[in-house]
């Protein structure tokens, strides 16, 4: 998959998952951040779109994890990810 596909896939699955109507896909840039100064996410955000990712992807995230941040951190850093952990 394109990592375009994949940016706007997860743009939409954001969007669905945590029920932002309000947004477009378009209108979350790939490299804003998406808690705090961003999109405004918090934690009970990323436990919720967490969910989502593992079920559309099959890709785990450590909650604990200390890399988990950086990897929320943008929607690009979350398709370099799940990109990372594809299968081959």
């Amino acid at each position: 998959m394109a990592h375009t596909e994949l940016r706007l896939e997860i743009k939409q699955l954001i969007i669905n998952s945590l029920d932002l109507e309000d947004i477009s896909p378009e209108e979350i840039v790939d490299d804003e951040p998406l808690f705090h100064d961003g999109l405004g996410l918090d934690s009970i955000d990323a436990l919720e779109l967490g969910l989502a990712i593992k079920k559309q992807y099959g890709v785990k995230i450590d909650a604990n994890s200390e890399g988990t941040k950086q990897h929320f951190s943008s929607v690009t850093s979350l398709c370099a990810f799940i990109v990372s952990h594809e299968p081959a």
